[in-house]
């Protein structure tokens, strides 16, 4: 799939569940190459107002590409997870009417070797998200101790083998620094030959080493969190909140956010407290079950069968 084909992943029911107002406040905190923005802003009349954010300096050319002319439009290069900051800049604390996180790596991310996130081509082994700062993923292979290593694999990709794939990197770079994908594809595979059972031998055995050395190189999960910290301080009475995830553990975050701001708290029996004391406030109020592509859409675009979409809106 090239930029020009990008397809946004659930793409009907986001529109359907943001259910957006005219002049209404709006972010799409992961801009991608604007697919959900687009829609978004269609549904806007000239009082709405449109913030699109992304981490991603090849994303944020695009978005000025595609909206430097609408007044509408606010394009911010940051990471959602300082959204608040963003929003109080603008002065708009706690008006925000709905926002959308698309998670995970974009199609235009994937398809380009020289970013570093597929295997599939080689290219150099980057992995940032923010090509503008932080550390490569070469450069934290080159350094870091085996354990630490072993311990993202194991963390953020589930890999039983973290430990026998870990002690093979620090054995490899004493020989030659691992600066590519097909490296260090190459690498794992000799430590995980592909299972001779056809239902798997498909997956390639990097693919959990690749995906935990880009969620720990980009702090996904820490973002993640940071984000639903302060997400009160950002949406409207009434604001929806509507986030994309790709894999279990992002997903794990956004279901236990939402189920500890939609239930009320239970406490001990036997406190010295009133009845109108025990009463917590439910802040949220959850909008639909967990929502996955249909079998349509995971046809036309197979990025979308890990999809999973959760919504809440914001009670007080």
């Amino acid at each position: 799939m090239t930029t020009a084909e990008h397809q946004p992943v659930l793409h009907k029911e986001v529109l359907s569940l943001m259910a957006v107002q005219a002049d209404g406040h709006y972010i799409d905190g992961t801009y991608g190459r604007g697919g959900h923005a687009a829609s978004i802003l269609q549904n806007l009349d000239e009082r709405g107002r449109l913030i699109v954010m992304d981490r991603d300096p090849q994303a944020i050319s695009s978005a000025h590409q595609r909206f430097d002319a609408d007044a509408r439009v606010s394009i911010v290069h940051d990471d959602y997870a300082n959204m608040e900051n963003v929003v109080r800049e603008f002065g708009l604390s706690e008006q925000i009417n709905g926002i959308l996180l698309d998670l995970g790596v974009s199609s235009p991310q994937l398809d380009n070797a020289e970013r570093g996130f597929s295997f599939q081509s080689n290219g150099p082994l980057d992995m940032r998200m923010d090509t503008t700062r932080g550390e490569t993923a070469a450069d934290w292979l080159a350094r870091e101790e085996e354990a630490e290593i072993a311990r993202v694999l194991w963390e953020y990709g589930e890999e039983r083998q973290s430990r026998r794939i870990a002690r093979r990197i620090v054995e490899q770079r004493q020989q030659q620094a691992i600066t590519d994908t097909a490296s260090l594809a190459a690498l794992i595979e000799q430590v995980l030959p592909r299972s001779r059972n056809p239902k798997h031998r498909a997956k390639h055995p990097a693919t959990r080493s690749f995906q935990a050395i880009r969620i720990h190189i980009n702090r996904e999960l820490e973002q993640l969190q940071q984000f639903l910290d302060s997400v009160f301080d950002i949406l409207a009475i009434g604001g929806r909140l509507l986030i994309i995830s790709f894999h279990s553990l992002e997903d794990r975050l956004v279901k236990r956010f939402f189920k500890q701001q939609s239930t009320a708290a239970k406490l001990p029996r036997g406190l010295p407290l009133r009845d109108d004391e025990l009463k917590t406030p439910v802040r949220m109020k959850l909008l639909s079950r967990a929502i996955k592509a249909g079998d349509l859409e995971t046809s036309d675009n197979p990025r979308s069968r890990s999809a999973v979409l959760r919504v809440a809106e914001r009670l007080c």
